[in-house]
């Protein structure tokens, strides 16, 4: 299923083969001349070492030539994009079945929000644009929906022109829950003729660097899809999902962008979308209103509904289903004074489904005493209110969620936390993720990304000199180790007298040393030079199951017509026999290591989508096996080259430091190892935990995350923003813990 245009591969293999029978014959030709059975004896040998590459490069080049020959006469087709489809909402229904389950959205009964459409004008197009009845026409069409009644949203969903809508409310009204339960049901009820919808953060679109929202979302899709990038579906196909309508985007949080690019994303919407393209959108509606006004214009033939907050009376019959059927006597008072006196906090708070899970969350399901929440003169407003349920809301999740061990308990964290450290490592990922805040005064993101770690906490320079000294330690060490073992074994302590055993063993531990030192530092610079920042590494997946791919045999092919490219100058200069086979040894090297690091990079993709946890876990596996399998032979095989030209120090110290350059250099995916060097530096600062990613995992489970695509993000963001508020009211941990350890010291 690949486009492309259809080459000449034969004369690619007539050329390679031509080559290296050339070379056969460079070095066949001087065996007819009387120099010696030992020269002779090599230069055969050399020349069936060359016939031999011919026979593989011509076997390499064919399976290529017509690969690329059936693949560029392949064009996807219907069939084929029905498949890539029914695969897609088979992967996308179950990852969001499990997000919905760890969110609770139907436990017991979702939360009755109503919605209509949106009375403020200009921020819908007309109605006649959106739906093809009667009332449409005469400008009176009228919408009602309910978050507990999605069937029948998804049934007006379906039946408008180009199946387009907004969802629009204040924070903290339901809005991403509400895309989640539509996106479930629309999934549920799907026909192969119609678009899978798909669920992503927009905030994650440039519209400067992708114009069109089908190129975007084909990106996104084999990012987050990894099932997608397979030898059956590919690019190619996911690109023509895209842009044949096939998808249906969820695009959630536009107030999350900023005013500019929220205008900017509205004019892309409609340059974008075609005749029958369709869309859902979530955002608040303040920010929507501004985005449109500054725009210029609406989203074309979209419905727009806002939510409509809760009635007490709502809210205190959705509450009573939570409880248990003999609450606690203060329940009933609370839920009278709920049901009496609108204008109290608690009548205010739960006007919100955000307010509703909150009281839920922290006094319901631990079964905590409702006392506070029923003296008046404890939380007087609704603020205060709201900031006693989020300060209160870890240690509750934490307390009605014990930890589990079975594997098969996705909705229980594997380790006991503690809710102070929690609560610390929390507040100030929140912290780093909100400041420095975007020109509007708005957080600078809501994702919580793993491989952006390094650049949220760690200042550039800082970062540079830390990836500097894990460079000079891992290629010090092993020249230092390299040089010492050729000291030791050059000028052994054998028959030495005590004095000179002490000269020896000195000898031995300064030539370490100095050579280490000096090759680390030097080694450091040069890889910190030739590659971009690590902390700007995206994250890459290891799979030991991988296979070679297409190209990593053009790869092979260029790399050996290469070598023995080199290697006929060689032969025509004079060079001698071993020159050569030193070219050729540290050439079938350089590929060696390009052939392992491409079959990493470039594993069988797995049916699962990309979660946080699996794209960590497939770059740390990627990057331990890379310095397993690549820089250990490399450094060995250098050092064999080397020694063969030279001497057995030249070869230590070469081939010690070139193995970990080799390891470290030749990836574009290091984003594991940036990740650890930052997760150090924080853990000793007691800002995060040692195991980071599992922490955030259970975070996950406990409910106070939730996981989009590869990322995390904060349950709410509103208790992201109160998190990272109180990260900058309390005082820096190791200075806390200071002060702690003198007052005990003086008690």
């Amino acid at each position: 299923m690949r486009y492309g245009r259809a080459r000449k591969p034969w004369l690619v293999l007539a050329t390679v083969t031509a080559g290296l029978l050339a070379l056969a014959a460079i070095t066949f030709w001087p065996l007819t001349a009387e120099d010696g059975l030992q020269d002779s004896a090599n230069r055969a040998q050399l020349t069936g070492g060359f016939l031999l590459a011919a026979a593989v490069a011509w076997t390499g080049v064919a399976v290529w030539s017509r690969r690329r020959s059936r693949e560029a006469r392949t064009i996807p087709g219907p069939a084929d994009l029905e498949q890539a489809a029914a695969l897609l909402a088979q992967i996308v229904e179950h990852q969001w079945k499990e997000e919905a389950a760890l969110r609770s959205l139907d436990d017991p009964d979702p939360i009755p929000v109503t919605w209509q459409l949106v009375q403020a004008p200009g921020l819908m197009d007309h109605h006649v644009s959106i739906e093809d009845t009667a009332a449409a026409a005469a400008g009176r069409m009228q919408w009602q929906a309910s978050s507990a009644a999605v069937p029948a949203l998804a049934d007006r969903f379906r039946s408008t022109r180009r199946r387009r809508l907004v969802i629009l409310g204040a924070a903290g009204m339901g809005k991403t829950t509400l895309a989640v339960q539509l996106l479930l049901h629309l999934l549920k009820t799907r026909t192969p003729d119609e678009p899978v919808p798909v669920l992503l953060p927009i905030a994650g679109w440039d519209t400067t660097e992708h114009l069109r929202l089908h190129e975007w979302l084909a990106e996104r899709l084999l990012q987050d899809y990894p099932a997608l990038r397979s030898d059956q579906i590919g690019a190619p196909a996911v690109n023509a999902l895209t842009a044949g309508g096939h998808i249906l985007p969820v695009l959630d949080g536009l107030d999350e962008l900023s005013p500019t690019a929220q205008a900017q994303v509205i004019t892309a919407l409609n340059r974008s979308l075609g005749g029958d393209d369709q869309l859902i959108l979530t955002s608040r509606t303040l920010e929507f209103a501004d985005a449109v006004a500054e725009a210029g214009d609406v989203i074309t033939s979209a419905a727009v509904m806002e939510a409509r907050p809760l009635e007490p009376a709502e809210a205190a019959d959705y509450l009573e289903l939570t409880l248990p059927p003999v609450p606690a006597p203060t329940w009933h008072q609370i839920l009278t004074e709920l049901r009496t006196t609108p204008t109290s906090p608690i009548a205010q708070i739960t006007k919100t489904p955000l307010g509703l899970w909150l009281l839920r969350t922290v006094y319901i399901a631990p079964g905590a005493d409702p006392a506070p929440l029923a003296d008046p003169a404890r939380f007087p407003t609704p603020a205060a209110l709201q900031t006693h349920l989020f300060d209160q809301l870890i240690p509750a999740v934490i307390t009605a969620r014990p930890p589990s061990k079975d594997p098969a308990d996705h909705f229980r964290p594997r380790k006991r936390r503690d809710p102070e450290d929690t609560r610390r490592w929390l507040a100030y990922l929140a912290h780093i993720l909100t400041h420095p805040r975007n020109s509007d005064s708005t957080p600078r993101t809501r994702d919580l990304a793993w491989w952006h770690l390094a650049r949220h906490a760690l200042p550039p320079k800082q970062f540079k000199r830390r990836v500097r000294a894990l460079i000079r330690f891992v290629t010090g060490s092993t020249a230092g180790l390299s040089s010492s073992l050729v000291v030791g074994l050059s000028v052994g302590p054998e028959g030495r007298t005590p004095v000179d055993l002490m000269i020896w063993l000195v000898a031995w531990l300064l030539t370490g040393l100095v050579v280490g030192l000096a090759i680390g530092v030097l080694v450091s610079f040069l890889v910190t030079a030739a590659s971009r920042p690590w902390s700007h590494d995206e994250p890459g997946i290891a799979n030991l199951n991988g296979r070679i791919t297409i190209s990593l045999t053009r790869r092979v092919v260029g790399s050996v017509a290469l070598i023995l490219t080199f290697a006929i100058f060689l032969i025509i200069a004079g060079s001698s026999i071993r020159d050569v086979i030193v070219i050729l040894t540290i050439g079938f090297i350089a590929s060696l290591a390009a052939i392992i690091i491409d079959w990493l990079e470039n594993p069988i993709p797995s049916d699962r989508p990309n979660t946080p946890l699996t794209t960590w876990r497939g770059d740390r596996l990627l990057n331990i096996t890379r310095i397993i399998v690549v820089a250990l032979p490399a450094g060995c095989a250098i050092g064999v080259a080397v020694f063969l030209l030279s001497d057995a120090t030249s070869a230590f110290l070469l081939g010690g430091a070139s193995g970990p350059l080799i390891g470290l250099a030749m990836s574009n995916h290091r984003a594991w190892v940036a990740y650890r060097i930052v997760v150090r530096h924080l853990a000793k600062r007691g800002l995060a935990p040692r195991d980071l990613m599992r922490f955030l995992d259970d975070a996950h489970k406990l409910g106070l995350l939730r996981a989009v695509g590869p990322v995390y993000q904060f349950r709410h963001a509103e208790f992201q923003d109160h998190l990272a508020s109180a990260h900058q009211a309390a005082p820096p941990p190791m200075r806390r813990w200071r002060r702690q350890e003198s007052t005990a010291g003086a008690g």
